[in-house]
């Protein structure tokens, strides 16, 4: 049996590079010689082994690009081919799916969690879960498609109007994509909290407003910058107990929270709070196909730049490196491997 070379996570805090057999194709699906993977989020909660459905031994990633090796079936794509990976994988079959809204399937799964994903030199991936990369387009820039279409997502869930004031709990590169594409949507104001300096500077360079949360009351500090008034939209993205508390705080009378997290515990929400200022509160799954297609032509035509996310370019022998990377905030942000 063909063998290639697999960055796996085989038990909390432990990954290493091992042989993994080659995948052998199913009809419908092709054959991807990865070029770039992203480590997000989520591969970090199955590195701490705090994911719910990841098993080891695992090839995680479901933020990749690469060139089409094989095909079995029919397909309008040719071996060659550049394309990104769309990771979601639906049932087709619940009330979700049957309207179209395949992000939330009843059931849904990701290449990468639960199956073997990018953090390998090849993968097997249905065919109709590619998207061509277009030529101005860098295999690394192409791997954080999936990262950018949350962020799409999220603002379209959002009711964001021109000239609104936005505030963003968390960050982190979600967090910082979300307020780029706020920005792209109209926002006059785009205040982003954090406790890293390292990724506050980052917001700053982007030319977005930065609050130190270990050093500022954030909610005093959101009102003193509104004019008393507070945030038009509140976007949610990092996970905290603390962070569910300011939310709230910090959104106007009549505002809305977007929560973009995926809250490990259930946090603590003042409703009563929420109740007084008609506050709305909105959440945010993944994306849709069409947010995915969005994500690829906002990179391609050059609107959005995601150049800036990305901290480090490691090749796949230094995946242990790269998680160590990721565990401390001052030191990384968007992480990429290339297994080939």
């Amino acid at each position: 049996m063909p063998v290639m070379k697999a960055g796996l996570f085989v038990s909390e805090k432990s990954v290493m590079v091992a042989d993994l057999e080659k995948p052998i194709l199913q009809v419908g699906e092709a054959l991807i010689k990865v070029s770039a993977a992203g480590i997000c989020g989520t591969d970090m909660m199955i590195y701490f082994g705090k994911h719910p459905r990841a098993k080891a031994p695992l090839a995680m990633g479901h933020e990749f690009s690469g060139v089409i090796e094989q095909i079995n079936g029919s397909s309008s794509f040719t071996i060659g081919d550049r394309v990104v990976v769309e990771p979601t994988l639906s049932c087709g079959k619940c009330e979700a799916c049957a309207t179209g809204q395949f992000h939330v399937c009843k059931t849904l799964k990701l290449i990468g969690i639960d199956m073997h994903g990018g953090f390998a030199e090849y993968t097997a991936v249905p065919l109709n879960r590619l998207h061509r990369i277009p030529d101005q387009l860098s295999d690394q820039h192409a791997a954080l498609t999936e990262p950018v279409a949350v962020a799409v997502h999220t603002v379209r869930r959002s009711n964001l109007k021109i000239g609104d004031n936005v505030v963003i709990l968390g960050g982190g590169p979600i967090g910082l994509l979300v307020g780029i594409m706020a920005k792209k949507a109209g926002a006059a104001q785009i205040i982003v909290s954090d406790i890293s300096p390292y990724r506050l500077n980052k917001a700053k360079e982007l030319g977005l407003t930065v609050l130190d949360a270990k050093k500022v009351n954030i909610a005093d500090e959101v009102y003193s910058l509104t004019n008393g008034v507070g945030a038009d939209i509140t976007f949610e993205v990092a996970g905290t107990a603390v962070t569910a508390i300011q939310m709230v705080e910090v959104t106007k009378i009549q505002g809305q929270i977007v929560v973009v997290s995926v809250y490990k515990q259930p946090p603590t929400i003042d409703l009563a709070a929420m109740h007084f200022r008609e506050t709305s509160l909105t959440t945010t799954r993944c994306y849709s196909r069409n947010d995915f297609e969005k994500a690829i032509q906002l990179m391609g035509s050059g609107m959005i730049d995601v150049s800036f996310i990305i901290s480090h370019q490691l090749p796949l022998e230094k995946i242990k490196e790269g998680f160590e990377l990721m565990e401390n905030p001052d030191l990384s942000l968007k992480i990429i491997l290339q297994p080939n």
